[in-house]
């Protein structure tokens, strides 16, 4: 995937910035507020302005800190603009909920807001759908569905679910949030984070061999077989993803009829010796 550049209106930048020196810093209390506000970023999500009220509500509570406080006109002023129009996805959200706080809290131009605020919405979308509706989600069922051939109960199924894909889910949104205040304007270089960009690869791959594992286990189950870690079960559960890694890998070097022949002496052998 390309390198992510953000234009925050100081022109095109050759290499991502470092972070600045001085960084505000962001109490405690502010954080915890501003985290927990962010898992209901989509309460108030409508098609005018997807998750602009959300991105509002969750920014409020660091622009008390702008001179003048709640009845300054700097707080009303950049809650109206942080309520406007934004679109993201939820989880990677936090990025900008961080980084648009930093930056009024910086009192920045409010033009230089705007614009780098609009230049936000498409690489969070398309990084964050990446990341986990693609990879994260389908990884964490593939999981469960281990579980559940392993002979796992419904609420353990479910229970491993949920514990799984939040663990990853509350990571990155705690993550997303402080790497938003730390860069502020230069928050590319935290879309350039080697999770975010070469993560769903690895995930992907982990979860096709785990699917490997889980199909076979699931099958069995579902069918009414027996115990689900029978000796012959486990052999098929192993051979199964190790045998589709080599067909990968040797694709275009062997020939499927070889193959084919290569199987069907391996089950004959197997049924004589059994």
């Amino acid at each position: 995937m390309p390198d992510i550049v953000i234009d925050s209106g100081e022109g095109t930048p050759s290499a991502p910035a470092a972070p600045v020196a001085t960084i505000p810093s962001l109490d405690a209390a502010t954080h915890i507020a501003m985290f927990a506000r962010c898992l209901a970023i989509q309460g108030s999500w409508n098609y005018e302005q997807m998750l602009g009220n959300g991105i509002g509500f969750c920014v409020e509570p660091a622009l008390r800190q702008l001179p003048g406080g709640l009845d300054g006109t700097a707080y009303r002023q950049a809650l109206a603009r942080q309520s406007a129009y934004f679109n993201a996805h939820p989880y990677l959200a936090g990025l900008a909920v961080g980084a648009l706080a930093r930056v009024e809290i910086d009192q920045v131009a409010p033009m230089r807001i705007e614009r780098f605020r609009t230049a936000l919405c498409g690489p969070l979308g398309a990084i964050g759908d990446r990341l986990v509706w693609a990879s994260w989600l389908p990884a964490c069922s593939l999981v469960a569905l281990l579980f559940f051939g392993a002979g796992m109960s419904t609420v353990g199924v479910v229970t491993g679910f949920l514990i799984l894909y939040n663990v990853g889910h509350f990571i990155l949104r705690d993550w997303a949030l402080r790497a938003g205040w730390r860069y502020g304007l230069r928050v590319a270089t935290a879309l350039g984070h080697p999770v975010l960009q070469h993560g769903p690869r690895y995930i992907g791959r982990a979860a096709a061999v785990v699917g490997g594992l889980a199909l076979p286990l699931a099958a069995h189950r579902a069918i009414g077989g027996g115990a689900p870690l029978s000796a012959t079960s486990i052999a098929v559960t192993v051979v199964t993803p190790l045998l589709a890694w080599l067909l990968v890998r040797t694709h275009g070097r062997v020939e499927g009829w070889r193959v084919v022949l290569l199987l069907l002496a391996a089950f004959a052998l197997y049924s004589v010796v059994r």
